[in-house]
């Protein structure tokens, strides 16, 4: 029986007997006063004492009566509470089990009662914790993945310049190695730091001139544009947007940054801000099929699925920015753009 039955099976009972006790009490005292009137009406002594003690009774039985009623309410009150609550204390004993070692545990109750919407809301609790768990184990797999390869890479090359002397320029090459491999490192590094940062949210919030950080990032990353052979082109309008200066640097670069290292050459990297969304990201890399968009803003997911083709990035730019898009109470999006290539939208909300 759900709860609200048991409730409501309470209710008419009390109502029942807040009715009919009444009527009994006046009943017993009505009976208790005439049979008081026929014994004081007899001669004797006895009677006498007799009719004293039916009047004392007179005045002291309403108050036990109302003592015991009492007494008999919050017992009943208590009895009652505890029977309807029955069904949400089975419901705690199945709850009281689930942890990290039986996150598929689901208590899918049936029905349309409230029970049945309770269960239905634990188990989609339950689905997300596990989804959040699962994502935890596979961001802490992929590190590892991404972290081994590049170790294994520095070891592979310091025993082979243990193993044997190398000419000068084999050290160079030996060392060139090293160093890029150690720069590989670092930005996985950076890019795991970062990614936990913005995890945390906003430690300050105040106005921000969005269209004045993209010019400087975009001035930062000009020549590294040139060098790729990719042509910047800005449509920039007065916009400002709450939040912290640094995060926001570090989501424009990081979308600038993908949009020049996945461009082609010839190609163009097209910066907007404005209105709504308030900064659009377009490049004219190669094409991405629209299936694989969604996937690109998971950490460590590339467009490539080959893990030794890197092309220089530890596959956590888009992670980020969409971290930090989310600190900022705003929505990143990506579609494949018009002529090869990726948009990308995000959406600030403006300053009251």
């Amino acid at each position: 029986m759900t709860p609200r039955r048991r409730v409501l099976l309470v209710g008419v009972v009390a109502l029942f007997l807040g009715y009919s006790l009444p009527g009994q009490e006046k009943w017993l005292l009505t009976a208790l006063w005439f049979r008081g009137q026929e014994v004081c009406g007899l001669p004797g002594r006895g009677v006498e004492r007799a009719c004293q003690a039916a009047r004392q009774l007179d005045t002291v039985l309403p108050m036990l009566t109302l003592l015991g009623l009492l007494v008999a309410a919050v017992v009943g009150i208590w009895a009652a509470a505890r029977w309807c609550l029955r069904p949400v204390r089975d419901l705690a004993e199945p709850i009281a089990h689930v942890g990290p070692q039986n996150l598929g545990h689901r208590i899918r109750r049936h029905g349309r009662d409230e029970l049945a919407r309770l269960s239905g809301a634990i188990d989609d609790m339950m689905e997300r914790i596990a989804a959040g768990y699962e994502g935890q184990r596979r961001f802490a797999a992929n590190a590892s993945h991404e972290l081994r390869t590049p170790l294994a890479v520095q070891r592979t090359l310091i025993e082979v310049g243990m193993a044997r002397s190398l000419t000068g320029e084999q050290l160079e090459l030996l060392t060139g190695q090293l160093l890029e491999t150690n720069e590989r490192n670092e930005r996985l590094i950076e890019g795991l730091l970062a990614l936990s940062e913005s995890d945390q949210g906003l430690h300050s919030s105040t106005p921000q001139r969005l269209d004045e950080i993209v010019t400087t990032v975009l001035a930062a990353y000009r020549d590294r544009a040139t060098a790729a052979g990719v042509t910047v082109e800005s449509h920039l309008a007065p916009r400002v947007v709450m939040g912290e200066r640094v995060l926001l640097e570090r989501l424009v670069t990081n979308l600038v940054e993908n949009a020049i290292k996945y461009n082609r050459p010839d190609g163009t990297l097209t910066v907007a801000v404005g209105g709504t969304p308030a900064l659009t990201v377009v490049n004219t890399g190669q094409v991405v099929p629209a299936e694989a968009v969604a996937g690109l803003f998971e950490p460590f997911r590339r467009l490539a699925r080959d893990r030794t083709n890197q092309g220089g990035g530890a596959g956590l730019g888009l992670a980020i920015a969409r971290s930090i898009t989310q600190a900022h109470d705003g929505i990143i999006a990506a579609r494949p753009a018009e002529y090869g290539g990726l948009r990308v939208d995000v959406q600030l909300p403006t300053p009251h």
